[in-house]
C-alpha cells in the first residue's frame, strides 16, 4: 500500500475544489503521461472512512473526518414538486409543526414554525428547491476512484425507461446514530420497483470499489423536515393522527404527489455528473 500511495500519491487534493481532479502525471523523456488506475483489489477498505452518521433523509452530515484527498459522493434521483402539490403539503406541515415546534425545513435548517406564520415563504423556501431520492449511502472516496466510480455508474444507469414515481405516504425516519429525526414522504407504489432495481445497480457498483451497501431494505423517499434527536415516537403519533383526518372519505392509497423519473445524478465533492436523462 506504501508503494501504491507513492506511486498515486498521498491524496493531498484540495477535496473542496468545484472540479473533480485529473490524476498525477509521471515525468519521463517523452513528456508526462497520466498514470493508470490501480486495480480494483487495491481499493481502500469501507472501514476507513470512521464513524457513520449518515441520515436516512436527505439532509447530509458529514461526520466522517476529513482528509485530503477524500471527496463525499451522493448517487440520487431529482425531485421536483409540482406547484399544484406544494399548498396541500405547506398545510399538512403546519398542522404537524403546531404539534411539533422542533421541526426545521431540511437543508435550509430554518424554524419550521417561523416559516408557517407566512404561507407564501413557507411554500418558495421549503418547496422551492430539488429534492433527492437516494440510491446509495453518501460515503467518502479517493482520489483514483472517480473516473472508475462515474464509468460504471454511466454504463449500469445509462439507458433507465421512463416511469412515474408517486409519493403516497408520510413517513418518520431516524438516522443511524438517532441524533436526527426526520419527517419524509414515502414510495411504496408506483415508482419503488424501477428505483429498487436502480438501487440494486449502484450496490454492486459499491461492492467493486470496497464500500458499504445501501440499507438492506431500502425505502425511497425524500425528506421535508428534520428535528435533532430522537423524537420518532412523538412525531409518529402527530402524523398518524394528521393522516387518519385526511383520510377521511379518501382512498387510502391516495398518491399525495408525484413526478416524472428524468434520470440520475452523481454528486462528487462539488461536481456534479449527470448520469443519464430521459
Amino acid at each position: 500500500m506504501e508503494a501504491l500511495k507513492a506511486c498515486y500519491g498521498d491524496g493531498s487534493s484540495d477535496s473542496d475544489s468545484e472540479s473533480a481532479p485529473s490524476f498525477p502525471t509521471s515525468s519521463n523523456s517523452e513528456g508526462f503521461t497520466p498514470l493508470p488506475p490501480p486495480p480494483i483489489s487495491l481499493l481502500d477498505p469501507p472501514n476507513f472512512l470512521g464513524p457513520q452518521d449518515l441520515p436516512i433523509g436527505q439532509t447530509r452530515v458529514r461526520s466522517f473526518p476529513h482528509v485530503d484527498g477524500n471527496y463525499a459522493l451522493h448517487i440520487y434521483i431529482p425531485v421536483n414538486i409540482p406547484s399544484p402539490s406544494k399548498k396541500e403539503l405547506a398545510a399538512f406541515l403546519k398542522r404537524v409543526s403546531s404539534q411539533e415546534p422542533s421541526l426545521n425545513v431540511v437543508d435550509v435548517d430554518v424554524p419550521l414554525n417561523v416559516l408557517c406564520k407566512n404561507d407564501e415563504k413557507l411554500e418558495q423556501i421549503a418547496f422551492g428547491r430539488e429534492f433527492h431520492i437516494s440510491l446509495g449511502r453518501t460515503v467518502a472516496i479517493r482520489v483514483h476512484q472517480i473516473d472508475s466510480m462515474v464509468s460504471m455508474l454511466r454504463q449500469k444507469l445509462q439507458n433507465q425507461h421512463n416511469y412515474w414515481i408517486d409519493f403516497n405516504k408520510w413517513e418518520v425516519f431516524i438516522n443511524d446514530d438517532h441524533t436526527r429525526t426526520f419527517l419524509s414522504l414515502e414510495v411504496v407504489q408506483g415508482g419503488l420497483v424501477e428505483i429498487t432495481k436502480q438501487i440494486e445497480a449502484v450496490n454492486t457498483i459499491y461492492r467493486l470499489h470496497n464500500l458499504p451497501e445501501f440499507y438492506k431494505d431500502p425505502r425511497p423517499h425524500i425528506s421535508l423536515a428534520w428535528a435533532l434527536g430522537d423524537i420518532t415516537h412523538s412525531l409518529k403519533k402527530v402524523v398518524d393522527e394528521e393522516m387518519k383526518k385526511n383520510a377521511v372519505g379518501k382512498s387510502l392509497k391516495k398518491c399525495i404527489f408525484n413526478c416524472k423519473f428524468e434520470g440520475v445524478e452523481c454528486k462528487i465533492g462539488n461536481k456534479t455528473y449527470t448520469i443519464g436523462k430521459i
